[in-house]
């Protein structure tokens, strides 16, 4: 991901299709959440490296992928779980309230929201 001062736009490298310069607007609803999932991933890695942050937090997007890269999505952030890093996922999509094993599960009723938590 880059800024082209001269065109005013940001544009990423699209090494799927031939290492093709792209500019962020032609990307679909899945590309940008996983060139933002990517980003955000990275960013954290460069954060944990002067500091002791185990974290890595996580809001929506999930429903713009297809089967195949929500399925990439969750084993990349299955693996960043390794050791002690915490990773958190607030989401709505099916496939995620089953894969995902521990959970707080968030309801909202007449009487306000509610919330639960679910353990293996």
């Amino acid at each position: 991901l880059w800024y082209d001062e001269g065109e005013g736009e940001f544009f990423v490298r699209d090494f799927l299709s031939g290492n093709e310069r792209r500019g962020v607007r032609t990307l679909s609803g899945g590309e940008t959440f996983l060139a933002s999932l990517s980003l955000a991933i990275a960013i954290s890695g460069m954060l944990s490296k002067d500091k002791n942050y185990e974290f890595f937090f996580i809001d929506e997007g999930f429903g713009t992928l297809d089967d195949g890269a929500l399925s990439s999505a969750y084993e990349a952030l299955e693996k960043l779980t390794d050791g002690d890093r915490l990773v958190v996922i607030i989401s709505h999509v099916a496939y995620l309230k089953e894969k995902i094993e521990k959970k707080i599960l968030v309801t909202k009723d007449a009487h306000g929201a509610h919330a639960e938590l679910l353990l293996p």
